[in-house]
């Protein structure tokens, strides 16, 4: 397979990239080799993410050092040589002797140049259930339990962090008469198992799980997930941090959590310095700075040191900065935050105790890297997306002394503490389209996920131009993905169309694709759509009176994968292979895959609809957390932390039994099955968790599970068009017909991801009758209303097959598997329709006002919902791959078209 690197990345750091192959190239085991573009092979650690039917490799995912690659590589498939063994199967006996957990995994390598090539040492530790690590010049000890989650971390031999651990604060109020306490708990990780998830010649990760815990009381809290990585070469770890919520809302306020290092520091105090970037350039001061009214230093000693260099001074010079150094104060303690969307702030105190910060350096948006160090050399620290993901921030303390202490924060304790508490104490669905009237909101379960390194060198603070790259490879990592028309002849991920603007039409569909992402992406900056609990998301529907998105008003604030945003943006990646587009996409997967969801708890594997607060609505259903969401995510990058969420949701089934997605609408006395589930949203969500465990695992009970239900709808009256309420067990996944009940209205069988998942299953399964039954229901969608009474017998009774151009994509399959034109033609109809009406062809352009909604100038669209957006674009993309043939080619032939179809007006769900 041939890859590139995505534009604007950055062309270092280790890189893991997934690769798709066509169904029975590879049949078993394989030795992967990584060519570069001159001819050049790089060892390459790989490991099988999923499988086809048939047992041959569908995805694999490989990890290799991109400072050593080229833009465009070929990652090759060779059979195995029957003598090569694992590195995991090498190694059996060192961890078995560790007795540490082993994740089992694929052979971690091959390439005919990996012999040549450094290995990683990893030996049983000292300490029981330890492992001291040699990675070239560079060695520590990983820990598997207790509080640090490594130990003595040294280059070329010299100490340079005695440990890192994890740490959290908690704020907790309260309130008597007149007079508000708040009081700061602090916290310290404590590790309870770790996990080698990869243990390859030349890169390992580490799985950390464990829970904060207060060291006087006892007392523990939000659980975390911790990985980290290291790489021969390099000189960085990487950490990907994740905590989960298990606070109580009105109790428990998050003041900070984050990694803390514990670090040596030596040398004179005027050659120890800290860097930090903001907004240009950099923030950089030495904790005793040579600059003094008598006696005078040399100005160009001065200099010296404002340019980080080590100073040696001698003679008189060396005389008069010993004269004044006892004079001074030393600058022991900065911290960095920044606190909101457009503001950050650099404070430091000296070491001395009851003394207050000074304030040094206000701005905007900060560039987020840290540096600091003496005479021992530095450390450098990067925060990924530190200021889109505030209140970020650093805290160095110590640096006047012998050791210092660097605490990471994902959530900085200088910001105000968050507030897990919903909004109101009740629902407001009449109003405000919340599921229900009831109080529903729930933070307990969710989770939030960040990355971060650790990077060291030899100087006493890292050169701004070098910390700058580090951002911008923390920030903008390698991205190496293959080319679009490779994708689409693998069917990866279903179907979707290539672009093209062959024709009159078809330029005027990319133009609206194109101008709905531009609109989405420039509306995340000019909205600023970030911050820890909300970077990612999109927003519900927009209120163009106040020229804002309706924040405030219950269903129509964050959307939370309402019609599956997610499904558009990564099938418009997939056609277009955009950098931009790949960005918006993994943040909203990073987000919804997090924040939105419940990771364990009474509603363990379901998310929670749109609402003011992520957790805020009170239905909580399987379609905001399924696995199709964040399958593209993972298939293409191999990214760890989705594993975690896959393995949550495979059996989520079992949570229908707590949280029944239809029990407020049924009677429980009458029912025979415990719960129910709509063959769509519910039902084709489960689906979507099956055929993720099914391919990862080539685990037939999965996809029996599939098929449990695919021969309960079978057997309905009127087969996949029959209900969609069904009755469901969750023991046996059986679905049982109940009759033409349709709750919520017919479109969200469709509207929330399912003709993805349907036909992307279809195809793995083979079974035929199960497309049948997918074109019979898109064919019969688009008949007029005559026409369904007439076929179903009057069966479907007061049930609506509305919002036609939600559908489309179902009714191009129907058209497409049964040769249909006249179904071709009414799902053209309804999907242009929707977005032109009255020879009105303007579609997703944007307007500009004045001096409204805090702007000088306001980019927007009026009319705008992102249900509307997700659900006209996703279907566009899937529809022109069934049915392109059939789209008129000039814009007066869709005038034409849509002349037997009266124009609505925009149509907005």
């Amino acid at each position: 397979m041939k890859l590139h690197n995505l534009p604007g990345r950055a062309q270092s750091g280790y890189v893991t990239f997934g690769c798709i192959w066509e169904q029975g190239e590879f049949p078993g085991t394989r030795d992967f080799h990584l060519r570069t573009s001159d001819g050049t092979e790089l060892p390459v650690q790989s490991r099988i993410t999923a499988y086809y039917p048939d047992g041959s490799v569908k995805w694999t995912a490989h990890t290799a050092d991109a400072g050593r690659m080229t833009a465009e590589v070929e990652l090759i498939g060779s059979v195995l040589a029957p003598d090569t063994k694992s590195c995991k199967e090498n190694r059996r006996g060192m961890k078995a002797h560790a007795g540490i957990s082993v994740i089992p995994d694929f052979p971690c390598v091959s390439s005919s140049s990996a012999s040549s090539f450094p290995m990683v040492s990893m030996n049983a530790g000292s300490e029981k259930g330890s492992f001291d690590i040699t990675a070239g010049d560079v060695s520590f000890t990983v820990c598997s339990h207790g509080r640090f989650l490594f130990k003595d971390f040294r280059v070329n031999g010299e100490l340079r962090v005695h440990g890192a651990f994890p740490v959290l604060k908690l704020e907790r109020r309260a309130v008597e008469e007149t007079i508000e306490t708040r009081t700061v708990t602090d916290f310290l990780g404590e590790i309870s198992s770790m996990e080698v998830e990869e243990d390859g010649p030349f890169h390992v990760l580490f799985r950390y799980e464990g829970i904060h815990k207060n060291p006087i009381s006892g007392e523990e809290l939000i659980p975390f997930v911790i990985r980290m990585g290291m790489g021969i070469g390099s000189d960085s770890l990487s950490f990907t941090h994740t905590f989960l919520y298990d606070g109580e809302e009105k109790r428990d306020f998050l003041k900070g959590v984050g990694i803390s290092f514990d670090a040596r520091i030596q040398g004179e105090m005027y050659n120890r310095h800290i860097r930090f970037l903001g907004d240009a350039g950099s923030f950089h001061e030495s904790v005793a700075q040579l600059l003094s009214w008598r006696p005078r230093i040399p100005d160009a000693v001065y200099a010296a040191q404002c340019r980080g260099e080590l100073l040696y001074p001698e003679g008189a010079v060396l005389a008069n900065i010993k004269r004044i150094l006892p004079d001074m104060p030393f600058w022991d303690t900065y911290d960095f935050c920044q606190d909101n969307p457009g503001h950050f702030k650099v404070r430091k105190k000296t070491g001395i105790p009851d003394v207050c910060w000074l304030d040094c350096l206000d701005g905007q948006y900060a560039g987020g890297g840290l540096s600091h160090g003496g005479e021992n050399g530095s450390l450098s620290f990067v925060l990924r997306d530190f200021a889109k993901r505030h209140p970020a921030g650093y805290t160095v303390s110590g640096l006047a002394g012998s050791r210092t202490r660097t605490d990471v924060w994902f959530y900085s304790p200088a910001a105000e503490a968050y507030d897990f508490r919903h909004y109101t104490d009740r629902g407001y669905n009449q109003v405000y389209y919340e599921g229900y009237d009831f109080f529903g909101a729930s933070a307990y379960g969710i989770a939030a996920t960040s990355e971060c390194t650790l990077s060291w060198g030899s100087e006493p603070v890292t050169a701004e131009v070098r910390l700058q790259e580090l951002a911008h490879q923390v920030d903008n990592p390698p991205i190496y993905v293959g080319d679009p028309e490779f994708y689409h002849r693998c069917r990866a991920f279903g179907y979707w169309s290539l672009p093209s603007r062959s024709i009159e039409s078809r330029r005027y569909l990319e133009e609206q694709l194109d101008k709905a992402i531009e609109f989405y992406r420039n509306e995340v900056e000019q909205r600023n759509w970030t911050g820890l609990f909300n970077h990612g998301d999109f927003m519900h529907t927009y209120d163009k009176e106040r020229h804002v998105w309706r924040y405030d008003m219950g269903g129509y604030a964050w959307d939370n994968t309402e019609l599956v945003p997610t499904l558009w943006l990564w099938l418009m990646f997939m056609r277009s292979g955009r950098e931009d587009v790949f960005t918006l996409a993994e943040k909203l997967s990073r987000h919804a895959s997090e924040i939105d969801v419940y990771h364990f708890g009474r509603y363990k594997g379901l998310g929670s609809r749109h609402n003011v607060r992520h957790w805020g609505c009170p239905c909580k259903e399987a379609r905001i957390a399924m696995a199709g969401h964040h399958r593209y995510f993972y298939y293409l990058t191999g990214d760890r932390r989705m594993e975690d969420i896959f393995a949550e949701l495979k059996d989520n089934e079992l949570t229908f039994l707590e949280k029944d997605p239809l029990g407020e609408f049924y009677d429980k006395a009458e029912m025979t099955y415990p719960a129910h589930a709509r063959s769509g949203p519910d039902w084709s969500s489960l689906c979507s968790n099956w055929m993720t465990q099914w391919e990862r695992f080539n685990d037939a009970a999965y996809r029996e599970k599939i098929m449990v239900g695919i021969r309960d709808i079978e057997a309905a009256p009127l087969k996949l068009i029959s209900g969609p309420d069904f009755e469901f067990d969750p023991k046996t996944v059986r679905l049982r017909y109940i009759g033409e009940c349709s709750t919520g209205g017919t479109h969200l069988q469709i509207c929330m991801g399912a003709p993805s998942v349907w036909m992307e299953m279809g195809d793995l399964l083979g079974y035929e009758p199960w497309k049948k039954m997918m074109a019979d229901y898109g064919r019969f969608y688009f008949l007029s209303r005559e026409q369904q009474l007439r076929e179903s017998g009057g069966s479907i009774g007061e049930r609506e097959f509305s919002l036609p151009f939600m559908a489309a994509a179902m009714g191009a399959y129907g058209a497409w598997y049964l040769g249909d034109r006249n179904t071709a033609l009414a799902v053209w109809r309804g999907l242009l329709s929707a977005l032109i009406s009255d020879n009105n062809f303007q579609g997703f352009s944007m307007t500009q006002a004045q001096n409204v909604g805090n702007k000088e100038n306001l980019i927007e669209i009026p009319w705008i919902s992102t249900n509307f957006a997700a659900q006209w674009c996703l279907n566009v993309i899937m529809t022109l791959d069934f049915i392109e043939d059939d789209l008129p080619e000039t814009l007066e032939g869709i005038k034409e078209l849509l002349s037997t179809f009266p124009g609505t007006g925009f149509r907005k769900a």
